[in-house]
């Protein structure tokens, strides 16, 4: 009789490992990605950028709201706070960047507030979560 080898419980406990870790550059290479396809679609002459919605602060606001998502999945033990800060300046940055004349297109005061917008929007989930779970956790010791 033929016998199917078998995985021991450490052997798993490699596999699904393994798969976090690729999971997680996975989705960091997706973020990183992602920044820069949002900065070159910021600085190039505005008729050659990739229009997703007819209105510029939806497009920021969307945008934002992506990266912010993708960068907390990719950066799991980075604290909220720290991504939203860095975002919120590379947002700023971006609206520097486009004030210049080599770039030609108009920096926009609203543009930074619509990014700053889209990142809180996609980090209160998480912080009412974790609020939460604190709450609950402390209420249980109690």
């Amino acid at each position: 009789m033929c016998r199917m080898p078998t995985a021991s419980p450490a052997t798993l406990e490699n596999v699904s490992l393994d798969r976090s870790v690729v999971l997680l550059r996975v989705t960091q290479l997706t973020f990183w990605a992602a920044l820069a396809f949002t900065f070159i679609s910021a600085v190039v002459p505005a008729h050659h950028a990739i229009r997703l919605v007819p209105w510029d602060k939806a497009e920021h606001f969307i945008a934002f709201y992506v990266l912010t998502v993708l960068a907390a999945a990719a950066f799991p033990r980075l604290h909220v706070i720290w991504i939203a800060v860095a975002l919120s300046a590379f947002g700023a940055a971006i609206e520097v960047v486009q004030g210049l004349k080599i770039v030609s297109r108009d920096r926009d005061f609203w543009d930074w507030v619509a990014d700053t917008t889209a990142i809180a929007a996609a980090l209160a989930p998480m912080i009412l979560i974790a609020w939460r779970r604190r709450w609950l956790a402390g209420s249980r010791s109690g």
